[in-house]
């Protein structure tokens, strides 16, 4: 995020820092330099640019509907486009994103989300009043965006990395190292480096290869500073490590000095006389015998504790080879892996090497780190009928946990490893870190160690991989499935099978809506999937739609730690999702549409999800788990409808109107939610309403969700009936 305020402050009142450039000219110009400065070391001469693609992420999503659970082979429609255009201009890429949050940021991530938890109660509120999706000014971007995007990339053989660090440090480093043509990105921080030039992607115009080029010289001299300088400045006005409030009182008695010399003309401070008083300062308090770019002035009135935490400000801005605090090195962070003796230094360092190049997901937070972490995700926190994402997924998470660090254990709980999670959902305040402890995955044989699973190479252990990554769903019973199917269908059957065990009130048609969209949507081209119509958006397919995919992370984070039965590319979304299929065939599913319809009328579509369905239908019978049908109400907006034509308000898709009219003769059954105290105390109350709805149905059974917070009750009651391939 940067220097709040510095680069509008740029634009505004420094336009000569603001060089229009065309990235074409640009690599010409860097192939003969390049050649001079290293002739010697191999493909150095070819112009590169390193990509934040955290920053990217919102240029690339450009696809028309986000809040369904993304359109996923959109966008990777778009990244291709995307990278051609840079390679056609012989321009290499190399990629990075943010592999972990450091602890130091950790109070300002957690701002962060709480802010967007905010925009996305507004989401809601729009998506219940006018059932159609929000402008851009909520936007939301999908569930795993960035994750999946890594994984994208690498898929069209782009060179990708995994923050190990702050993503923005590695990024200038590796561009001032290998002698970048420049940085793309969007964080004012790339100023504050001394690296390669900074180079907009808002600004980037991708049918030119033109963008905007902020130059930090022409920007130091116009505020009287140097390079050397604009890391103490940036602290000074607050960053990602140190916090506004910390300098608070410094910037005040800058603000009053400056005042003296240049009056204002109005009353309050906007942010670029802020910024002009805090540059004031530090032009008149730097001490011109030490010029160092970690220098701290000895005349600046800090406390002990500002010093400190100014100190570590200054260091996270200096790459390897620039000067060092003169007031002595901070202390390096720890760097004993956290759970090291639950594993060892092969299964170590494979797992660094692998995180780093994007070939595996969220082992390394969980081994070396002992944390993890999961971000805003769309769902209703005044719906009472909806578990949490986050917690639907606990109980996986915690065999993945088990599988990680419990192999060879000796069954002692008393010295469990926990895992600390920081997981965005409705009711978690984040006030502190969720202790979670593994749990042991049931297998047939004893659990095995991970130098077995990730490095053994017989058939066995090949066989051992698949059972360890199909016991944590619950889904050893599709082990024959293995090889019949595609291995994309195998997984969507797993989450779909773990999703419905969890969710008690999941209906069939629900699961009818998710295996369906995952048969149909390996036949549809991205523009088939973009014509598809919507009559309106239900608020319950969006959660559930953003529920898909955040399981398919999970799948993911299973897949790794069991080394890779699957192939990652198998677990991408655009292999078994797309928001806008999905959504069209929840609203069919729930509108009493024949198989056929729902199936888009192919005959070997209708016979694969009818297998499926039978493997999901079967599982759930031997769990005890009695899929009901459960049609939703539609929750229409008459007045979307009023400028609809009979056929666009009935049908949702071109290739399968379904008997629309028979919404119009459903009775419209408000869904009721309790106003007032959190969301977990609501979710609560409404499963205890639905316990005893569920017992007077099935004579005394108990439903509910019993599995919830601890380990679910999976076993290997045989294997499925055969299943034609």
């Amino acid at each position: 995020m940067g220097v709040k305020g510095l680069q509008s402050f740029i634009e505004r009142c420094c336009p000569e820092a603001c060089v229009t450039v065309h990235l074409t000219d640009m690599a010409r110009q860097q192939v003969p330099r390049s050649r001079q400065e290293d002739a010697a070391s191999p493909g150095t001469t070819v112009p590169t640019i390193a990509v934040d693609g955290m920053a990217c992420l919102r240029h690339w999503y450009s696809c028309k509907d986000w809040v369904c659970g993304g359109q996923w082979r959109e966008i990777m429609d778009v990244l291709k486009r995307w990278v051609e255009a840079f390679t056609s201009a012989g321009i290499r890429l190399v990629f990075f994103f943010d592999g972990l949050v450091k602890e130091q940021k950790r109070a300002e991530w957690v701002k962060r989300r709480r802010r967007v938890n905010g925009e996305i109660c507004k989401i809601f509120h729009y998506l219940k009043a006018h059932r159609q999706q929000p402008g851009r000014e909520l936007f939301c971007l999908p569930s795993g965006l960035a994750t999946f995007t890594s994984f994208a990339l690498k898929s069209l053989g782009q060179e990708v990395f995994s923050s190990l660090q702050e993503a923005d440090y590695e990024i200038a480093n590796y561009a001032c190292q290998h002698n970048c043509m420049g940085i793309l990105g969007q964080d004012s921080d790339f100023i504050v480096y001394d690296s390669a030039p900074y180079l907009s992607v808002a600004k980037l115009q991708i049918g030119t290869l033109t963008t905007v080029l902020y130059d930090r010289q022409r920007f130091c001299r116009n505020i009287g500073l140097t390079v050397a300088q604009l890391p103490l400045l940036a602290c000074l006005l607050g960053n990602d490590v140190v916090s506004e409030e910390w300098m608070q009182n410094i910037r005040y008695e800058a603000m009053a000095t400056y005042r003296i010399d240049h009056p204002a003309p109005h009353s309050g401070a906007s942010q670029g006389q802020m910024i002009l008083a805090v540059s004031h300062l530090v032009s008149s308090v730097w001490d011109r015998q030490e010029r160092g770019k970690g220098h701290i002035p000895q005349s600046l009135n800090l406390s002990g504790a500002q010093r400190e935490i100014l100190k570590r400000g200054l260091c996270s801005y200096l790459l390897p080879g620039q000067e060092a605090l003169q007031q002595g090195d901070i202390p390096a962070l720890p760097s004993t892996p956290a759970f090291e003796k639950y594993v060892s230094p092969e299964v170590l360092k494979a797992c660094r090497e692998k995180h780093v190049a994007v070939e595996g997901f969220m082992v390394y937070s969980v081994l070396c780190e002992g944390v993890t972490e999961c971000s805003n995700t769309l769902e209703d926190e005044e719906d009472t009928e909806l578990i949490p994402q986050a917690l639907v997924y606990k109980p996986c998470r915690q065999l993945i946990y088990g599988l990680l660090l419990l192999h060879g254990h000796d069954g002692s709980h008393a010295d469990f490893p926990a895992v600390k999670e920081w997981f965005v959902y409705p009711g978690n305040p984040l006030q502190e870190a969720d202790m979670v402890h593994p749990l042991s995955v049931s297998l047939p044989c004893d659990n095995p160690s991970l130098d077995l699973l990730w490095f053994g190479s017989s058939p066995e252990v090949s066989a051992l991989r698949l059972t360890s990554f199909l016991s944590i769903f619950g889904c050893l019973d599709f082990s024959e499935l293995y090889g019949t199917i595609e291995d994309s269908l195998l997984a969507a059957l797993c989450l779909v099978t773990y999703t419905v065990l969890q969710v008690q009130t999941l209906s069939e048609e629900d699961a009818d809506a998710y295996l369906s969209q995952a048969v149909c949507v390996r036949l549809k081209s991205p523009q088939e999937l973009q014509q598809i119509k919507l009559p309106f958006l239900s608020s319950r397919a969006v959660q559930l739609g953003s529920l898909y995919v955040r399981g398919l992370s999970h799948l993911l984070f299973a897949n790794c730690a069991s080394g890779r039965p699957l192939p990652n590319a198998a677990l991408m979304p655009w292999q078994s999702f797309d928001g806008r299929l999905f959504h069209s065939k929840y609203l069919l599913a729930h509108n009493y549409t024949e198989k056929t319809v729902l199936l888009d009328n192919n005959p070997s579509c209708l016979s694969l999800f009818l297998c499926l369905k039978e493997k999901l239908m079967e599982t759930c019978r031997k769990r005890g788990r009695i899929l009901q049908s459960g049609r939703k109400a539609p929750e229409r907006n008459h007045e979307t409808e009023a400028g609809l034509s009979h056929r666009e308000r009935y049908s949702v898709s071109d290739q399968a109107p379904g008997d629309g009219e028979r919404w119009s003769e459903m009775e419209e059954t408000p869904r009721g939610h309790r106003r007032g105290g959190g969301q977990r105390e609501r979710w609560e109350a409404g499963r205890d309403r639905r316990e005893f709805r569920d017992r007077r149905e099935g004579g005394g059974r108990m439903r509910g969700s019993q599995c919830f917070h601890s380990q679910p009750h999976f076993y290997n009651d045989g294997g499925p009936p055969h299943c034609p391939p």
